[in-house]
């Protein structure tokens, strides 16, 4: 089937959370959903930038619904309140768990939780989130998880996940990324082995950069002359954030989707172009470290996920 990222299925009456949703890939995930008739809640953490991301969403797209939950994906009391106060405006039909750092720090910090960062936040955040979450998607609700190209270039080294051993900023972000894939394919695997309907996919967003995507004022309109600049010269091989959605809402909205899949861009190298199924790096699909991320998860948030 020929997927337009233009032409979205109508999504009325339908709730999607979107993580991050105030900012990046994140506002434009929000807004082309909203766009399509979705009900969209932003789960983000600063209440000023959210509240500005949804006046520019109700600019453009008219009759846009949108509402915000404070989350801080990188604090598990701060997951466990949003959990509570989305749970109560279910059914959901989506959680896009796109929210996560993506600059690293220059040494190895730590979550209030005691764990590293990166993948602390990135990954075991939205596994606590997508576990408080599961009893109010609907039947045949999806989770989509937010991956990255960064795990072709970072060797998986399960052993040191939490960078104990060695830290290095894109490193690590790296393995936050791994995680992100290894927790999707491993609750696509348990959905399927429980017989649930509900759907674990992946998307990852290419090379997106700001100054390629259409400005949106208060959201990413303050770009200095540089930066636009560098962005205009990196258009050969990269696409705008807006763009970089497409992969997202696709793996939330395509009827043909199923559980297990992980879209991308489909052209020069995945770094750009309308989404397609693509091939994650074997090993953060792998059914070991799948078993052993799901470990680490609920021995670190003390939280199991019912199916």
């Amino acid at each position: 089937m020929t997927w337009d990222p233009r032409v979205l299925p109508r999504q009325d009456g339908r709730t999607v959370v979107v993580t991050g949703g105030n900012a990046g890939i994140g506002y434009f995930t929000s807004e082309q959903l909203a766009a399509a008739g979705a009900r969209v809640i932003l789960a983000s953490r600063s209440r000023d930038k959210t509240e500005r991301a949804m006046a520019a969403l109700r600019d453009r797209v008219p009759d846009a619904q949108v509402a915000f939950v404070e989350l801080d994906i990188a604090s598990f009391a701060s997951i466990r309140r949003a959990a509570e106060e989305l749970r109560a405006q279910g059914p959901i039909a989506a959680l896009i768990n796109n929210a996560g750092q993506v600059i690293p720090p220059g040494s190895r910090q730590e979550t209030a939780d005691g764990l590293e960062l990166l993948v602390g936040g990135n990954a075991i955040g939205h596994f606590l989130l997508t576990a408080l979450l599961l009893p109010a998607l609907e039947p045949t609700g999806r989770v989509v998880g937010l991956g990255s190209l960064s795990t072709r270039l970072v060797t998986l080294e399960p052993e040191d996940l939490l960078s104990v051993r060695r830290y290095r900023g894109f490193r690590a972000y790296a393995f936050s990324k791994h995680a992100v894939h290894g927790f999707a394919f491993e609750l696509d695997r348990r959905l399927r082995a429980a017989g649930d309907a509900r759907a674990s996919l992946l998307a990852h967003p290419g090379y997106a950069v700001t100054e390629l995507a259409e400005q949106v004022p208060g959201v990413n309109d303050k770009q200095s002359t540089p930066h636009r600049l560098v962005g205009r010269l990196s258009a050969p091989f990269a696409q705008g954030k807006d763009r970089g959605a497409w992969p997202s809402v696709r793996a939330a909205l395509d009827p043909a989707a199923q559980s297990g899949e992980f879209y991308g861009p489909g052209g020069f190298s995945e770094l750009k172009g309308t989404p397609r199924v693509v091939a994650p790096v074997a090993s953060s699909a792998s059914l070991e470290f799948g078993a052993r991320l799901w470990a680490l998860a609920e021995e670190s948030t003390g939280q199991s996920v019912e199916l």
